[in-house]
């Protein structure tokens, strides 16, 4: 006779009795659970302002930053500033070529020959014309009344009187206007008027050959030479204290827009 199978023994200890490979497949699924418990990420919502200048508590982290003050803007030059110095240049240039065409003129009448009022007009309006491109050019001027002394022709006798005393009263008056501006202008004239003047009044109880002097003609040469420069003195500068007026001005507006 077959024996009956014999009843499946129960083990008392069921977790003892595992496959290893189930243990191991428990290890590694505890130790995922483990690491997913460990795994935080935190994310900010999006409408949560992150400060990474303060600790969770509200303490500035880091090295504050020194203060400084934002530098100065610096204004850009207007045209007219950019075109100041070339305008300089040019009128410098300008005033050296009038100032030596001046001279070269009254160089050519004083070397050739001529009557003694028209040489004696020439030379007292074209020193005064000529000192309004630069004192250097006046006194030059000076110098040359006694160019035809040089030439092939002498001038006339009277020019023997006419050049220390007409030379003079110009220096005088040359001193005077470099001295100031319009103000002075009148006492220029003054000086020279009176040196004439009171030579002409005076002049012939001293010397009773000294006649030139109180010569109509004489006077009248010599006092509208001087009266026709100083008038375009005065007009230049006039002229001129209004174009720099004006350019203050402009400057002004150009800074405060």
């Amino acid at each position: 006779m077959t024996k009956p199978p014999a009843p499946e023994q129960s083990d008392p200890h069921p977790e003892a009795v595992q496959p290893k490979g189930g243990q191991a497949a428990s290890e590694v699924t505890s130790s995922a659970a483990a690491d997913v418990d460990r795994t935080v990420v935190a994310r900010p919502s999006g409408d949560a302002a992150v400060n990474l200048t303060k600790s969770p508590d509200g303490e500035e982290l880091g090295r504050p930053s020194p203060a400084r003050a934002a530098p100065p803007l610096t204004p850009l030059p207007s045209r007219a500033e950019q075109e100041r110095p070339h305008r300089a240049r040019f009128l410098t240039l300008l005033r050296l070529l009038g100032g030596w065409a001046v001279l070269g003129v009254l160089a050519y009448f004083m070397w050739t020959p001529g009557e003694w009022q028209n040489s004696l007009l020439l030379w007292v309006a074209l020193v005064i014309l000529a000192d309004e491109f630069g004192g250097g050019f006046g006194y030059l001027g000076l110098l040359l009344g006694g160019l035809g002394y040089f030439s092939p022709s002498l001038p006339p006798a009277q020019w023997l009187i006419i050049l220390p005393l007409v030379g003079g009263a110009l220096m005088a008056l040359l001193l005077v206007k470099h001295s100031g501006g319009v103000l002075v202008l009148p006492f220029a004239g003054l000086i020279f008027a009176g040196t004439l003047l009171a030579v002409a009044r005076f002049g012939s109880k001293f010397d009773p050959t000294l006649k030139l002097p109180s010569n109509d003609t004489f006077l009248r040469s010599a006092l509208i030479a001087m009266l026709a420069g100083l008038a375009f003195s005065l007009v230049r500068q006039l002229i001129g204290l209004w174009l720099r007026r004006r350019e203050r001005q402009n400057g002004r507006v150009g800074v405060a827009a």
